[in-house]
């Protein structure tokens, strides 16, 4: 299960030569690597490219006519190893994941697959998941790309330039035996647009030949003397190789402009970004046109140096739009213009600001700062004509800011989400034992730092939540407590944390939420799954993986019952026995749940089967306005309203009608020892003749109790 399905666009991916490809960039990429003759297809879903493997996963039957192999990968680690095929056999392969932890994972295998080289064309392609849209820290595949010597793509924002470059790019790893990364940033991945299609090919060279005819060489293993030649070879044959075939391929664009003693040099996929903003100047149409001179980087690493002089030559000042820091072309522009005598200024950082996302309007500022320096004029003009088809077409006036503010919301879990009352549990938890130092990991659960939990000290990485709490773990105290997600279990915290929580007799709890799947990346399946697939094996226990590394202390709870939960986190907290303790949490997520079961329900109902959905109310007349419902709970159901009583000042608490019914706003109440306010509504799609009958009379006995009031409130 996914967050959406492609079944209906995968359709797409049959296309032949001429025909025209419409759609999203994540399926024209597919398509792309169709058409390249890929061989092998893996990877690990993360933003912004999580659609791209449930492409892959829907489209499983073209990828079988074709011959084409395609995992989803365990890890990041496990989708770059499989790129070793291409070491040693003329096969294309490509994977997949998001940057930059994702390439952090990868980096072992990275590493050695560079070092190596390969001989069939390597390609990954990431997600770059940087700025004010991203949700990981803010760092560029850049250095790594450098610092492992491997080439790197940042195609413009265009399907036809993005298919071309993926093609290209394989072609740019045979010839300079290097695996070649190719990024996307948000906007791309979900951007959509056309393209003239070619034929898929079936791959040259397939897995199954590579069984057939083992090959292996001793100057590709990464062990000394082969990887001191393999460093110079990097050096002096593949990197050469690589800015040849770039400058040939001209894989770089070059836009002419009237005013020929400035520049613009950029990376590929700030080029509409760019363009706008020169657009707003005055110096530039919608369609590409620009009076300054465009020297656009589809590929960021390794630069041309002769290009990078050519496109110098004769100009005062180049503006480089790099984005983030360190400045790496900045540095490496000047470096190159130096070496070759030029005198050209080179201009970055100081206009722009030296991090963060370069958005329409910091770029629109950067390029006003610096025409306003070195060409003042070219502001006064007036602004360049427009074409035709978009001449009449008005600018629409920036609106005024006004003093309305609106409130942050800062991301949350899913209304209905099990881990609600896990995280509940924990605070009142801390109510009667003190401080607990938690350690919180990557994932839906890493939300239990926000408000209104605020539990979680740390986020060191996916599955490291045990990990990150490894130095307070030895010693005597409060026991720490550690989250980890299914998914970052079976990713890594299987031995990076609990193994290792054995291996060093760590006295510690560790909770695994159980969700039943990937649901922070969209809702993918994981090991231990509840579901029957046909290309995988799932149903895998947690339970028995953590008991087979040695841990001897688990308990299994339903997040839904605070009751338990709370007894047992007490009984984990106190319990005399020394050693790792495991908390299986387990709650199906909500929103794959309501995935699942929703289409069941309708189609139920719509049979004329009987269908109970159930909803939480409030009686206000009961709510005493406290509110630590909603500061337990934070479910995005559960708000407050005015009270009806003219004699209550005091608003209270309110479930709106996006309650799915979980009930854990009744749970904290009770668990909380606080109000009785809550009540359980059953709605019922066709009901049987005794539950009409029993409605009639429960209306019949409850109007006669109430006597004239209900009359006069009616």
């Amino acid at each position: 299960m996914a967050e959406r399905s492609f079944a209906r666009e995968i359709e797409a991916l049959r296309l032949s030569s001429g025909e025209v490809f419409e759609g999203e960039a994540i399926l024209a990429v597919t398509k792309a690597l169709l058409q390249s003759g890929v061989g092998y297809l893996g990877g690990y879903q993360g933003a912004p490219v999580s659609h791209f493997m449930d492409v892959l996963a829907d489209a499983r039957a073209i990828l079988d006519e074709l011959g084409v192999t395609f995992e989803s990968s365990a890890s990041e680690a496990t989708a770059a190893a499989m790129l070793a095929s291409s070491i040693n056999y003329p096969i294309r392969g490509a994977v997949s994941w998001k940057s930059t932890v994702g390439t952090n994972v990868a980096s072992d295998a990275l590493a050695n697959l560079a070092s190596s080289g390969v001989r069939g064309g390597a390609l990954i392609v990431l997600g770059e998941d940087y700025g004010e849209g991203a949700s990981i820290m803010q760092e560029r595949t850049h250095a790594f790309a450098m610092k492992s010597q491997m080439w790197l793509l940042d195609p413009r924002p265009h399907l036809p330039t993005i298919v071309d470059l993926i093609e290209r790019g394989f072609e740019l790893s045979e010839a300079s035996h290097t695996p070649v990364m190719l990024m996307l940033r948000i906007r791309a991945c979900h951007m959509y647009g056309s393209f003239t299609a070619r034929d898929n090919r079936r791959p040259s060279f397939t897995a199954a030949d590579a069984l057939a005819q083992p090959k292996r060489s001793y100057d590709r293993i990464i062990l000394p003397p082969s990887t001191y030649l393999q460093e110079q070879e990097k050096v002096e044959v593949r990197w050469p190789a690589a800015v040849r075939f770039v400058e040939e391929h001209r894989l770089n664009e070059l836009t002419e402009g009237t005013v020929a003693d400035l520049g613009i040099v950029l990376q590929g996929g700030l080029y509409n970004t760019v363009l706008r903003a020169l657009e707003r100047l005055g110096v530039a149409d919608v369609f590409g046109s620009s009076q300054l001179p465009l020297y656009v980087l589809n590929v960021t690493y390794p630069l041309v140096p002769d290009e990078v002089a050519r496109f110098a030559a004769g100009k005062r000042a180049l503006f480089v739009i790099e984005e983030g820091q360190p400045e790496f072309i900045e540095q490496a522009l000047t470096q190159i213009l130096a070496a070759s005598g030029s005198t050209t200024r080179v201009i970055g950082k100081g206009p722009l600001p030296r991090a963060g996302e370069y958005t329409g309007a910091v770029v629109l500022k950067g390029l006003e700062a610096f025409l306003r320096e070195h060409a003042p004029a070219l502001l006064a003009q007036p602004p360049m004509p427009q074409p035709a088809a978009t001449a009449q077409v008005a600018e629409v006036p920036l609106q005024p800011r006004t003093e309305l503010r609106v409130p942050l919301r800062p991301s949350g879990l899913c209304t209905g989400c099990p881990e609600r009352p896990l995280f509940a549990s924990l605070k009142l938890l801390q109510r009667e034992l003190g401080p607990i130092h938690v350690s919180a990991d990557i994932g839906c659960h890493s939300f239990s730092t926000l408000p209104p939990f605020d539990l979680g000290a740390s986020i060191m990485g996916y599955g490291l939540g045990a990990a990150g709490a490894a130095a307070l773990s030895r010693v005597s105290g409060r026991r720490p407590i550690a989250l980890m997600g299914d998914g970052g279990f079976w990713h890594n915290g299987l031995t990076s944390g609990i193994a290792n929580a054995v291996f060093n007799k760590h006295d510690d709890v560790t909770i695994i939420v159980d969700n039943g799947y990937s649901a922070a990346t969209g809702g993918q399946f994981v090991p231990s799954s509840d579901v029957v697939l046909e290309e995988r094996r799932a149903q895998n226990r947690i339970e028995t993986a953590v008991r087979g590394v040695g841990v001897e202390w688990v308990r299994r709870i339903s997040t839904y019952d605070m009751k338990q939960t709370l007894a047992v986190l007490k009984e984990a907290m106190t319990t005399p026995l020394r050693g790792p303790k495991v908390v299986l949490a387990e709650g199906e997520c909500q929103l794959n749940r309501q995935r699942r079961v929703a289409p069941q329900l309708r189609r139920r109902e719509q049979q004329g089967g009987r269908v109970v959905r159930q909803r939480f109310g409030v009686d206000e007349t009961v709510c005493t306005g406290d509110h630590s419902c909603i500061r337990l709970s934070g479910c995005p159901s559960l708000t407050i309203k005015p009270s009806s009583d003219p004699l209550r000042t005091d608003p209270v608490a309110h479930v709106d009608n996006s309650c799915v019914g979980c009930g854990v706003c009744g749970e904290v109440a009770h668990a909380a020892t606080l109000c009785p306010s809550f009540y359980r509504v059953d709605l019922i799609a066709n009901p049987t003749w005794l539950e009409r009958l029993l409605d009639r009379v429960r209306r019949t006995v409850i109007r006669w109790l109430a006597g004239p009031a209900i009359e006069d409130r009616a």
